[in-house]
Order: C-alpha cells, then structure tokens, then sequence
C-alpha cells in the first residue's frame, strides 16, 4: 500500500484489472493496478498519457500529519468530508491518520464507503428521498454496528425520518443532527429558536434521537476578511448556544453530544469557538469537517491557509501544501504569445479560479523549471487549455511536446475528473494509483 489503508478492505482496487482507456494511463493490454507501482513509469519522462492528474506523496502525507496534530492540538475530532476526493485509499489514510469518521453529501456515497469498511459516517445533507432513505435504513438494518449521523432542518424533514425509521425499525435509535442555516445562503433552519423547534421534535419522535447541532461556516467567506471572522465567530456562537439550551431542556439522550462545523478555510475559528463550549451534561465531541485539506491546492485555499497560519503564528510554509496537480502536453504553438496545452474544462476545476501553470519540462530526465510569471491560463475549452506567455525567453524555449504541469484552485471538483489519479513521489517517479467514486 502507498498509505495506510486504516482497516480499510482495499484489496480489491488493487486486484482489479485495468483496461486501455483509462484516463491518463499509457497501456495497450490490460494492467492489475497493484503493478502500476512497479512499471517504472515517470510523469516527466513522458511515460504517461497526457493529461494526468497526480497526488504527490510527500506533500498528501504532511498534509495528514498536520491535520491530525491540529486537532489534537486544539482538542477536537475530525470527520473529513469525503465528497472532495471519493478516494477510498484516502479515506483509509485520514482514518489511519486518527480521523473520527467520514462526512459525506449523499446515501450512493455511503454505500460506498461503507462497502471499503469505513464504520461512521455524518451525512451532512438533508435526506428526504424515500428511496435514499429507504436504502440507508436497509443499510444500517443489515449492519446495525455501522453508524451513520443524519441532519434535519426542518418539521417535515423530522417526519419523514419519522415516518420511514417506523415502517423499517432499526436495532438502535436514528442520530439526527439539527442543521443551523444562514439567510439567503443554503439548507438549515433560520434561527435558533426555528432550531430549537426542530431539536424538540426529533427527541420526540420514536425511533430518532437527537445527537447535536451542525452548521457550515464556509458559506460566510467573503472577500471582506474581517467581516468574515467575526460573522463565524457569531455563528459558532450560536451553536454552542443551541447546545445548552437543548441540553438544560433535557434533549439529548445520547452518551455524548455532537457539535460540527468546519469547511476549509475557517476551521480553526471552529475549533477554537466550539471547545469553548463547557457546562454541558455529558461528554462533548466537536467535530471538524474540513475535507480539502488532503490534497489542498495552489488556488482559493492555499490562500486561505496562508491566512490561517499567520492567525495561528506558524512561519510560513509549515502550513498544508498543495498535493494535486495537472500536466499536460503544448499541443500546438499557433502565436508568439500563446501555447494550447492539452487539457481542458475535463480534467481541471474552473468554478474558482482556472489552472494556475506552474512549471514547464521537456520530456526527459531532469528537474522541471518554473514557469515565469505572467504566464497564464485565460481559457479552458473541453479539452484545451490557451496559455499565454509574457515577453522573455519563455516564447522562445516553450515547444511542442513539452509539459507544462498546473496547478489548480478548489479540489473538490477537479477529483470527480479523474477515476484514477496516480500518486507520485517527489521525482514524479509514479508508486501507485488512487480510485475515485463519483
């Protein structure tokens, strides 16, 4: 195994057998891809079809590292969203790495993870479909050790679980968690006391009891720094204020009680505002969600983190460093200025900001160089990226067939690109491959 598999059952991925046509692979008969290890493959030496995606694996295992003396650091649990890779060998490393569970967005991506073995998961989604409701019981019904935490944010939603937990009765009550929204922004109640309504009414409910409250801060990043900081002050806040007073209401029957927040740009604002939180009649779990922090990236979060380690008072680059990259072929020099590389909106996020090209290689033995600035990608077509190139030697030096490797801003959806990416060492030498289920 290239990481630590956490208990994880990964044997399968790397028996099966891999054919011609699979995304950045360069095989003409079919490949077991437990042996891409051993091919000797090297993504500078132009052994792989391009594009490929890649994790480096230095850069994935220090960013599991740092995450999880984070947390102990500052005393909370950790529960990584899992739709931002839907890589079960990642999975397996956050768990090894001492992950408490995985979040997840919907009921297919919890068959998943519960056929690799992973044991909780928080669903951080409202589950109303009968039919998505009706397979997570049958789910937990058939494995009644496997925990799955639900949300609720609404008296109709409360009622549907209701209503289906009674028809399909469980070993052990439903755990619900109450979603706090934010106005105009996505799913959870309005207020706290439209919250307090709905906690009421799931430990009331047969079947379904009451775990905690939940919300997701990372709808407040703005471009207003300090307008930001204290509206997830504020919010955090009001989570904590929900919890004691369900807890002086008596809500919570649980043998402890879960509050979670925890995008990737303000978690430790989350973490330092939910252990705050004491007084409580029963043993708290704060719980962390931040998901893109495995992988990170050179766009919209490295920023952030940059951020987060001047709060903290970390020099920088101890901090979480982009593991996920994009290389591509210059397919075609057509001006002085302007080279088409060979990747495009199919194998690289643009919702946040499009590729940023990083270094440029002839395929070859040797060390990439860095691409200077004022490079830029200002295009994306399907599969063609428009690099425009500064006056300098750039214009000169940069061929056809040339790499150039990229990196990208906002992970989570560059990863549902790529069904297998392959991880690299630092000499882009390739050690293995990681599956992704979207």
């Amino acid at each position: 195994m290239i990481l630590p598999h956490g208990s994880l059952s990964l044997s399968s991925l790397e028996e099966q057998w891999l054919q011609p046509g699979i995304k950045g692979l360069p095989i003409t008969a079919p490949l077991r891809q437990g042996a891409i290890g051993v091919q000797g493959w090297n993504v500078l030496h132009g052994d792989t079809s391009f594009p490929i995606g890649i994790l480096k694996l230095p850069a994935l295992q220090h960013n599991l590292a740092w995450m999880r003396d984070f947390c102990t650091r500052h005393g909370v649990l950790l529960a990584p969203h899992g739709k931002t890779t839907m890589c079960p060998q990642l999975f397996g490393a956050q768990l090894a790495h001492g992950a408490w569970g995985i979040t997840l967005a919907t009921v297919p991506q919890v068959q998943v993870a519960h056929r690799f073995g992973v044991r909780r998961v928080l669903l951080a989604n409202q589950l109303v479909a009968r039919s998505d409701l009706r397979a997570l019981l049958q789910l937990l019904h058939d494995d009644p050790d496997f925990e799955c935490i639900v949300l609720a944010d609404a008296l109709a939603g409360v009622a549907r679980l209701a209503e289906e937990v009674a028809a399909h009765p469980l070993a052990r009550p439903l755990q619900v968690l109450v979603e706090l929204g934010l106005s105009g922004k996505r799913a959870g109640c309005r207020t706290p006391e439209e919250a307090l309504t709905v906690a009421r009414a799931i430990a009331g409910a047969p079947g379904l009891a009451l775990a905690g409250f939940e919300g997701y801060e990372g709808l407040l990043v703005s471009d207003d720094r300090a307008a930001d900081l204290r509206a997830v002050a504020a919010f955090v806040d009001q989570l904590c204020g929900l919890v004691l007073e369900a807890d002086d209401e008596g809500l919570f029957t649980g043998a402890a009680i879960l509050v979670s927040a925890g995008g990737s740009a303000y978690f430790d604002l989350v973490a330092q505002g939910l252990t705050r939180l004491h007084g409580v009649s029963r043993p708290l779990q704060p719980i962390l969600r931040s998901g893109s922090y495995v992988s990170s990236d050179h766009g919209m979060y490295f920023e952030a983190l940059a951020e987060l380690d001047a709060r903290e008072g970390r020099p920088a680059g101890e901090g979480l460093q982009p593991a996920l990259e994009i290389w591509s072929v210059v397919q075609s020099r057509p001006e002085a200025d302007l080279a088409i590389l060979g990747m495009g909106k199919r194998d690289a996020s643009h919702d946040s900001g499009l590729p940023l090209p990083l270094m440029m290689h002839r395929p070859g033995p040797g060390t990439p160089h860095a691409l200077p600035p004022g490079c830029s990608i200002v295009k994306l077509n399907d599969q063609h990226a428009y690099l425009r190139l500064p006056e300098g030697p750039v214009r000169e030096q940069l061929a056809v067939g040339d790499l150039v490797g990229c990196g990208i801003s906002h992970p989570c959806t560059t990863f549902d690109r790529w069904p297998l990416l392959l991880a690299v060492d630092d000499s882009y030498s390739v050690r293995g491959a990681c599956n992704t289920f979207f």
